[in-house]
């Protein structure tokens, strides 16, 4: 059986010393300066000068820093994941220019979460014990799952959410053995009412995790709005409503990874459609329901996961009308308004639910992309 090397990050969670703590708030708050300072000079540089700073460039800018009586507080942290926040900044830029990804945005204190990267050379692994750089005593590491056996770790991230949990990811080069070949193949239509509906005609349902916790959401955020800024009971409100978005996204992410996991073990081909899912958002009155289905982060999952156990996912044509089209005839309504819930072919007089209907072309799109490659379809009138 084959199997697949492939580089696989394990997150824990990890309760710090107020030692480590203040170290690590130290350093990402190093992180974030140096991150916006070489940005600022790289969006200087090319709005006055038209010139591109280089990484080279920046981690000169760096060592003049460090050197510089104003930060030199910039040394009482480790370099590595100084330099690291330079490298994935000029990652960033590269996928700019490339025109993958917008413009690279500041870095802010109150937004997102924040995160520091250790190299090999910045920490120590032993006998199961991770110290980073700077400290003195490990990580206290509650370990839900092992780590691959003889895995030895490449790169350690150390971040800290909204919600104030800690977090550490390691990123581990393991062997993971190929499933063996299955007969199975399945469309999938992405919905709101229904999370995914298969091919097979099984719906799972979509449990809108936010929606459900909108009566808590607005008497957190209201209790918020209430406190007085700079304050400190308006730092608690504001923990306290991070609190309730983590675990609105924690939930759905458990689903998300239950859903995607299934589809591969039991399907050897799973085909999807190619949803603009950017240009989805623009309809404000779905916008909220799109979100909080996070199509795209399930269309993540199974990929990476289809690469690691040895399926394929089959992308299939945006633009295919696959609500609008007959699965049995193949004939193409010109309208079908979303409130129709039932696709009934005027042809050949087939009802069928509107979602098992475009799961069924979206799957024979797939078979048909497999067969004779990308931009062919299945012939339709």
């Amino acid at each position: 059986m084959s199997r697949t090397l492939a580089k696989r990050a394990y997150r824990y969670r990890f309760y710090p010393t107020k030692d480590q703590a203040a170290q690590l708030s130290r350093t990402f708050g190093c992180v974030r300066m140096v991150y916006n300072r070489a940005l600022e000079a790289r969006t200087t540089a090319w709005n006055q000068e038209q010139r591109r700073v280089t990484y080279a460039d920046a981690s000169a800018m760096l060592t003049e820093w460090k050197a510089s009586e104003e930060l030199r507080f910039l040394n009482e942290v480790s370099c590595v994941p100084l330099q690291q926040c330079l490298r994935h900044q000029q990652t960033a830029f590269s996928n700019f220019f490339a025109k993958r990804t917008r413009h690279p945005r500041f870095k802010s204190r109150k937004r997102g979460k924040a995160s520091a990267e250790y190299t090999r050379s910045a920490f120590r692994w032993r006998d199961g014990r991770l110290t980073l750089a700077k400290m003195a005593e490990p990580l206290d590491i509650r370990w839900s799952r092992p780590l691959p056996e003889g895995a030895q770790p490449s790169t350690v991230t150390v971040s800290q959410d909204p919600a104030g949990r800690w977090h550490v990811s390691i990123l581990v080069e393991t062997s993971i053995e190929h499933l063996p070949a299955r007969q199975g193949e399945v469309g999938i239509d992405m919905g709101l009412t229904a999370l995914v509906t298969l091919s097979t005609g099984e719906k799972i349902p979509n449990p809108r995790h936010e929606k459900r916790s909108r009566v808590r959401l607005a008497l957190v955020n209201r209790a918020l709005a209430r406190k007085q800024k700079g304050s400190i009971n308006r730092a608690k409100a504001r923990l306290t409503v991070a609190r309730v978005y983590a675990r609105i996204t924690d939930r759905r992410r458990d689903l998300l990874h239950k859903v995607s996991t299934r589809l591969v073990r039991e399907n050897q081909t799973i085909v999807i459609e190619d949803l603009s899912v950017a240009n989805m958002l623009h309809n404000r009155a779905l916008a909220r329901a799109i979100s909080d289905a996070a199509w795209s982060e399930f269309r993540s999952m199974l990929e990476y996961k289809a690469s690691w156990y040895g399926s394929r996912v089959i992308v299939v044509d945006r633009w295919l009308p696959s609500s609008k089209t007959c699965s049995a005839c193949g004939l193409v309504k010109h309208t079908l308004p979303l409130r129709v819930r039932i696709f009934e072919c005027a042809g050949c007089g087939l009802v069928r639910d509107r979602d098992h209907n475009a799961a069924l072309n979206i799957l024979a799109a797939g078979r048909a992309v497999a067969a004779c490659g990308d931009g062919v379809g299945p012939i339709r009138h």
